[in-house]
């Protein structure tokens, strides 16, 4: 069974001290990036085309090794873990779920992370069956993957990274083709993940996504942490937004355009500004 760890946001699961990377052709894509994140945090990386979300992500997991600086994963050193290693820890699914599946059914695919680290078989599949349950696509085990829709391939892909029962989970831009529904029922499987403990790293260009889900955000820019917030801090900061190429969710721009009748600047989601106009004209 897949257990359920505890969040302790005294325990650092993610430590990066002066981190840089560059590509081989030269592209210099990260630059002097520290940061630290603690278990059970929902923390959003977000920033322009370039900023250097992907890059930072794959630095955290081991598919990419930094060019300077130094990362800690759960307390060790990063360069002294394998990939495989890492992926006990940090799991990550790809903004593309095609780039992730090559079985010829979803029970194979959750399957294979866990036997490919050596987990015996009937292990493996209590750790898929629970992980295709946890997804909500228990039924869909005997099929193909590449069968299914894009809402239920990005399920699998989860579930074949919760398979590995990595503490970290990494989910890179979740919601892409996916319509409102679909993307709401997937935002409340990953909240419950959170819940139940596990650190959440959302990279995504949807900031409602932000302001509804997430804890904390870091906002990149050409490379560097241009901000590093809780999320009510980070989209009432309009100028660093701006130089971020990113606007805040609707309901927060709103609101900030009519403060001067004395609605909050910071609001976040559409509740909280109907709550907002009745407590100011609801008695009128």
């Amino acid at each position: 069974m897949i257990p359920k760890p505890g969040a302790d946001r005294s325990k650092r699961m993610i430590e990066m001290d002066n981190v840089g990377f560059t590509y081989e052709a030269g592209v210099e894509a990260l630059r002097s990036v520290s940061l630290k994140i603690s278990s059970g945090e929902f923390l959003a990386i977000v920033g322009g085309n370039g900023s250097g979300k992907t890059t930072l992500a794959k630095l955290m997991n081991g598919l990419l090794r930094p060019s300077s600086g130094s990362i800690k994963i759960s307390g060790a050193p990063a360069e002294s873990q394998s990939i495989a290693e890492l992926s006990k820890t940090v799991g990550y699914c790809f903004q593309n779920p095609d780039h992730q599946l090559f079985c010829t059914s979803v029970e194979d695919e959750v399957m294979f992370g866990p036997k490919n680290l050596g987990i015996g078989l009937e292990e493996s599949r209590e750790r898929m069956e629970r992980a295709l349950s946890l997804m909500g696509i228990f039924s869909l085990k005997t099929m193909s993957p590449f069968s299914l829709s894009l809402s239920e391939r990005r399920r699998v892909t989860i579930a074949s990274i919760l398979a590995m029962t990595p503490q970290v989970m990494i989910l890179d831009e979740p919601t892409t083709g996916l319509d409102a529904d679909e993307s709401s029922e997937l935002m409340a499987l990953i909240r419950k993940l959170n819940a139940d403990g596990r650190t959440i790293i959302l990279i995504t260009h949807e900031m409602k996504l932000v302001a509804e889900h997430a804890d904390r955000v870091i906002i990149l820019s050409d490379g560097h942490i241009l901000l590093d917030s809780d999320v009510r801090g980070a989209f009432s900061d309009l100028e660093i937004l701006k130089a971020s190429r990113l606007l805040p969710p609707p309901v927060t721009l709103l609101a900030s355009r009519i403060s001067s009748i004395g609605i909050s600047r910071d609001l976040l989601t559409s509740d909280e500004f109907v709550f907002e106009l009745s407590r100011r004209y609801g008695s009128r």
